[in-house]
């Protein structure tokens, strides 16, 4: 189970329980006392996968822009995100939305992933004149906020 969800593994487990037996979301939703919004994601996942839902996949996968590129064009020619998801065993069929979303959005750079994390700092020394001149400014403006601070 995800660290983040709104369901404990016994309320997921009765969920599924009772989405087998024939219940709606909703049902189960009111059935349970909890927010119907983790429950229509949990039975969209039942929807597609069967009980595996409640098996939790163990890394992030990253998949190339021309893979997403195809997902793409596959749903943009009218299969549906949740056929690509049961052939591609995504965990849910937001991945396929989102892809399209951010396609129409960006065209095929938006598909690129993304560095995350915070950005590094370049080691190298500046080399010109106006490098110098912006690091000897910022080194300055640092110390007389030092001496600010101090005092």
């Amino acid at each position: 189970m995800r660290d983040d969800s709104k369901l404990t593994q016994k309320q997921r487990e009765a969920a599924v329980d009772l989405f087998e037996q024939g219940y709606g979301e909703y049902s189960v939703a009111k059935e349970l006392g909890v927010s119907r919004f983790p429950i229509h994601s949990l039975f969209d996942r039942w929807l597609t996968h069967g009980r595996a839902c409640l098996t939790p996949k163990k890394t992030k996968t990253m998949y190339s822009m021309e893979f997403k590129k195809e997902i793409v064009r596959r749903y943009l020619s009218g299969e549906t995100a949740r056929m690509l998801t049961n052939e591609f065993e995504f965990s849910s069929e937001e991945i396929v939305r989102g892809w399209v979303r951010l396609w129409r959005k960006g065209g095929d750079k938006a598909l690129r992933s993304k560095k995350r994390g915070p950005r590094r700092k370049s080691s190298e020394p500046p080399t010109t004149n106006s490098d110098l001149r912006a690091e000897n400014e910022r080194l300055r403006a640092e110390v007389a906020y030092l001496k600010n601070f101090k005092t």
